[in-house]
């Protein structure tokens, strides 16, 4: 006799429904059944609010149905991008997504690991900066931004392309002298390669460039001191600059303005990412728009295919070029 108050069972539905207890399960578990015998179940688990529990199932079926991501924040407007896109991805797949913010703790990116391992996960998705992360050989991993070896797949933009796309705009807006700054991880990582992209951009057009590079940590008044270094009679050296991401884009515009220049009138700025003000408005800045949607589906992809016997070490995606207002466009 069923205990009062105590969940309802597979069943207690099936005795409600009238059917099998195998046609419920077939019902749950989305196989096919004749049209009224569904019916007949899904009114009884409606009436008797039966929940399935998803977990138990997944672990008889060697599944769980969960993938953890982990990234540094939800602050970043990149981060936080890529993580609402993954989880659509994952959303559309039937799976949920655990996510795990490291905070760009090193120790923690590991503990996160450990964690959804434990967990018994379905494979992890990272953007992680740890350069000795252990991931067990038996855990599927995708990486985002940093090839982690020949199997792990990494999906990232095409930085290089993206390097020397800023390049060739800023060419191509009357620009003469850039410059290009970047803060970022030491990492052996795909974004450290908009460097040399806007490098061969610079040769190829003929471009006079400077370079100011800080690692991550390092306060960003080195930039402001850089750009008064490069200040002579009141006008800066440089007419056009691009930054490594839109985030510092911005605060690079501001460190302009504070010098009592106008962009772009003075000094033409492009960035890097796509950031945009809320969400679907108009780009912070003129940038290098990273394919956030596709960099997301391509990842949930390869992690959960099953069949492919050898999976890429690395993926690209095409970038294209935004205006944003911080460039003089040519009408």
């Amino acid at each position: 006799m069923k205990k009062e108050n105590s969940a309802p069972t597979m069943k207690d539905v099936a005795r409600e429904a009238g059917v099998a207890l195998g046609t419920v399960s077939k019902v749950v578990n989305g196989l096919p059944v004749g049209e009224s015998y569904r019916i007949r179940v899904e009114e009884a688990i409606k009436k008797l609010n039966y929940q399935v529990n998803s977990y138990a199932q997944g672990l008889k079926a060697n599944k769980t149905y969960t993938v953890a991501l982990l990234i540094p924040n939800t602050q970043e407007p990149f981060f936080a991008s890529l993580a609402y896109h993954i989880n659509i991805a994952l959303l559309r797949r039937k799976y949920r997504m655990l996510l795990c913010c490291t905070d760009f703790d090193l120790s923690q990116e590991q503990e996160y690991v450990k964690m959804a391992q434990q967990n018994k996960v379905d494979g992890i998705i990272g953007l992680t900066y740890n350069p000795n992360l252990v991931v067990e050989e038996d855990t599927p991993f995708v990486a985002i931004d940093r090839s982690m070896g020949p199997k792990i797949p990494c999906v990232a933009s095409d930085n290089f392309a993206g390097g020397q796309l800023a390049a060739e705009k800023l060419a191509d807006f009357g620009c003469k002298r850039v410059a290009f700054l970047r803060t970022g991880s030491s990492l052996n990582n795909e974004p450290n390669k908009r460097k040399a992209g806007f490098e061969n951009g610079c040769l190829s057009r003929g471009l006079n460039y400077k370079m100011k590079i800080l690692n991550d940590g390092e306060p960003y008044e080195e930039f402001e001191k850089f750009l008064e270094d490069h200040m002579q009679d009141g006008r800066l050296m440089f007419d056009g600059i691009f930054c490594v991401t839109d985030g510092l884009a911005h605060a690079v515009i501001r460190m302009l303005k504070g010098l009592g220049l106008n962009v772009p009138e003075d000094v033409q700025v492009i960035g890097y990412d796509g950031i945009r003000y809320f969400n679907n408005q108009e780009y912070i800045c003129s940038t290098i728009v990273q394919p956030i949607p596709e960099i997301a589906g391509m990842c949930v992809d390869l992690l959960l295919q099953e069949n492919m016997p050898v999976k890429p070490p690395l993926i690209c995606l095409p970038v294209t070029y935004g205006a944003g207002g911080t460039t003089r466009e040519k009408k």
